[in-house]
């Protein structure tokens, strides 16, 4: 497959990744706005692309038997709708490295104006369900990433 014909990874600029999304008719509600749970949805394919971006192989870490990251803890504010159509930015920064875990600031904006804003904190599960140490590398990967404050 030629590369125009891949899916969009979004981009890293410095230590922000950055995730281009469209509101389609799917993703509102009656009322013609994008249905709470979306904004989910646009922050998990954000974090998924973000780690791939980055070196963090999830599915052959999966694949191979050696667990898997959940959603350990999850807080998210609303603050404004989004509506059918609208082009969506969100925006991941890494906050905090742990030795399980790591926890990322999300926000999805319409221009500037921040519509919902979440701290994720995921953690690598072993295929019993209990937290497992990262390998090395991821670790040192994110704390490449950790946020500085110097991007927009």
């Amino acid at each position: 497959m030629r590369d125009e014909d891949q899916p969009q990874a979004g981009r890293f600029l410095g230590a922000e990744h950055r995730f281009a999304v469209r509101v389609y008719f799917e993703d509102t509600d009656l009322s013609g706005v994008v249905y709470h749970a979306n904004y989910l949805r646009y922050m998990e394919r954000a974090r998924s692309d973000m780690l791939r971006l980055a070196g963090i192989d999830q599915r052959a870490t999966h694949e191979a038997g050696e667990g898997a990251y959940a959603v350990a803890d999850l807080a998210i504010r609303y603050r404004a709708p989004a509506r059918l159509d609208d082009a969506l930015l969100v925006v991941s920064r890494v906050m905090q490295v742990r030795a399980a875990g790591v926890v990322i600031h999300q926000t999805v904006r319409r221009g500037s104006l921040v519509l919902a804003e979440a701290e994720v904190t995921v953690a690598l599960v072993a295929p019993s369900g209990r937290p497992k140490r990262q390998p090395a590398a991821w670790t040192d990967i994110y704390q490449s990433l950790i946020w500085q404050g110097t991007n927009s």
